[in-house]
Order: structure tokens, then C-alpha cells, then sequence
């Protein structure tokens, strides 16, 4: 008796619900063809889904023109757009702040402010 058994992975794709209709320059191509997808990688048993490689699904910025894949938290203009406000190092995204480039804001003086 000859038992034939398949193994592998397959990656489920789907559109991320938060982006809505999103659409974004692909960073490879460079056409405006890039939406936000969320993908989970599983392992599979004869062609049937087993086991999640990973516990949550990646965000990434697919192109549906050259299949270039970018995790968004290398995409700070997505990042905005979904309303996060964060670059991938974790600092708040706008105007850099008053008195940015060593010199003090006006009507600041070294030694007094908020900080004691």
C-alpha cells in the first residue's frame, strides 16, 4: 500500500479594511498601483490550512503591477494615511519642532522653562 501525502505553505492574502481604497506609489515600479494588504503564511497538509507561521498577519504594500511587497512600517506616507502618525523608529510625524538645529526658540532661555 502507497500512501501520497503533500506538504507546504501557502500565503493568504486579503485587503486591509482599515485602508479602505487606498492606493499608493509602488516604491519598486513607481506606479500608482499599491494598496495595503494584510498576509498570513500557513503551513499546509494536503492543500488544507494546519498551522499559522506567525500569530499575526503582516502589513504590507503590495503592487498589484510588479508584485513588490514593502511592509508599511517602512512607508511613513501610509502610515499617515492610516491615521497612525508614526515612522518605523516610533517618532511622531510633522514639522520638526521650534528651535530645531541648536538654536533656542524666541523668548527661551537656556535654564528656564518647563523643565526643573
Amino acid at each position: 500500500m502507497f500512501f501520497f501525502f503533500t506538504c507546504g505553505t501557502h500565503t493568504f492574502t486579503n485587503r486591509l479594511k482599515e485602508a479602505g481604497d487606498l492606493t499608493v506609489q509602488c516604491q519598486n515600479c513607481g506606479n500608482m498601483s499599491g494598496h495595503v494588504y494584510k498576509r498570513w503564511e500557513w503551513f499546509t497538509f494536503c492543500f488544507i490550512p494546519v498551522i499559522p507561521f506567525s500569530l499575526k498577519p503582516w502589513k504590507e504594500v503590495g503592487c498589484g503591477i510588479c508584485n513588490f511587497f514593502q511592509d508599511i512600517k517602512y512607508r511613513p506616507d501610509v502610515l499617515n494615511s492610516l491615521g497612525h502618525g508614526q515612522n518605523a523608529q516610533g517618532y511622531a510625524m510633522g514639522p520638526p519642532p521650534q528651535g530645531h538645529g541648536g538654536m533656542p526658540p524666541q523668548g527661551h532661555h537656556p535654564g528656564q522653562g518647563q523643565f526643573k
